[in-house]
């Protein structure tokens, strides 16, 4: 794609996360480097978009303000700490730009209710950084539980997403610390069971939701493992456990009338272009192999640029879905705190 038709990025910092989110843009035809603002010195973010592979003209800026200010830029990535969604997301929006966020998406829907509002009113595209929706199994994921025949009315969804943290991520690491994000584990592997469980139960959100017993937190009150209970009509029903202090887990097992669905890898796959599942019935167990030429952050970005370019260049509306699933995501990541057998502040 030509590079008047790609979507012009602006990252915001020179971190870690951002190192895989660019590669991925580099992969990504329809989209591109413009910016990155850094809280650091020119030098240092001159030497990181070198040692990343940005394009030579990506501008620095010194600040978000000045990033955001930037005409080149058509959308943001935002790797910052929750506590900071609501106030860099908004004032994104209303300068025009399209927003990629990280998960959690605010601390609490009431937060994240703020940024909808400002990309409703200012025509601003959409999306949580939740990498593994767009990887191509989800999709063979989703027909799969959704097909009457093979797999029958749904009935129990049971998700886990956990690692065991060392030591200095559980004393410093942004998400253990009240003042940066305060969801803890809750807010960051369980961001990813909560959504692997609306999506097989077809984003319908449940009826009670109800935190299991056994909830650790740290001295400053932060989740850093929990588990909880969803229950719907029809006697539907699902299990969530995330964790910081337990062995490295990332499984969705869901059971319908007639099949059964397993993943063992569904966050971060094994392999990036060769996926796989597991479904049973009848007596039959299949293994499904998924195969991709890019990795999952790159169709991510992929779809993100596809939309923003949609709004850009032929004046489509946003599209919503992604808004609405980020809602009901955040939202029983609320009522499962709110459920939590101690209270909590920070």
């Amino acid at each position: 794609m030509s590079g008047d038709n790609q979507i012009r990025f602006g990252l915001l910092t020179c971190t870690n996360i951002v190192r895989k989110l660019s590669r991925a843009i580099n992969l990504s035809p329809n989209a591109t480097i413009s910016a990155i603002a850094t809280t650091s010195s020119i030098e240092e973010a001159k030497s990181f978009t070198k040692s990343n592979n940005f394009p030579p003209n990506t501008k620095i800026h010194i600040s978000y303000e000045s990033l955001l200010e930037d005409p080149d830029v058509d959308a943001v990535y935002f790797p910052i700490p929750t506590r900071l969604h609501v106030e860099w997301a908004t004032r994104a929006a209303r300068k025009g730009k399209h927003i990629l966020l990280d998960k959690p998406v605010a601390l609490n829907v009431s937060e994240f209710d703020q940024i909808v509002e400002a990309c409703e009113v200012n025509g601003v595209q959409f999306m949580d950084g939740t990498q593994w929706m767009h990887n191509p199994r989800t999709y063979k994921i989703k027909e799969f539980v959704n097909d009457l025949e093979s797999f029958g009315q749904i009935k129990s969804v049971h998700c886990c997403f956990s690692f065991a943290a060392n030591d200095d991520f559980l004393k410093h690491d942004i998400r253990v610390k009240p003042g940066l994000d305060g969801l803890g584990a809750l807010g960051d592997a369980g961001w990813y069971t909560i959504q692997a469980i609306l999506l097989a139960n077809d984003f319908k959100l449940p009826k009670t939701v109800t935190a299991l017993p056994g909830c650790v937190l740290n001295d400053a009150g932060i989740v850093l493992s929990c588990g909880a209970l969803f229950d719907w009509e029809d006697g539907i029903s699902a299990t969530m456990y995330c964790s910081f202090l337990a062995n490295l887990t990332m499984e969705i097992t869901a059971i319908g009338t007639k099949g059964t669905l397993r993943v063992h890898d569904f966050v971060i796959p094994y392999r990036e272009t060769e996926t796989a599942f597991t479904t049973s019935g009848r007596g039959c167990v299949s293994e499904h192999k998924v195969m991709t030429e890019l990795p999952q952050e790159a169709c991510m970005v992929i779809e993100f640029a596809r939309l923003v370019g949609e709004i850009k260049n032929r004046g489509a509306k946003p599209d919503g879905f992604w808004l609405s699933i980020s809602r009901k995501t955040q939202l029983i990541v609320d009522e499962t705190e709110a459920s939590l057998p101690l209270n909590r502040k920070f």
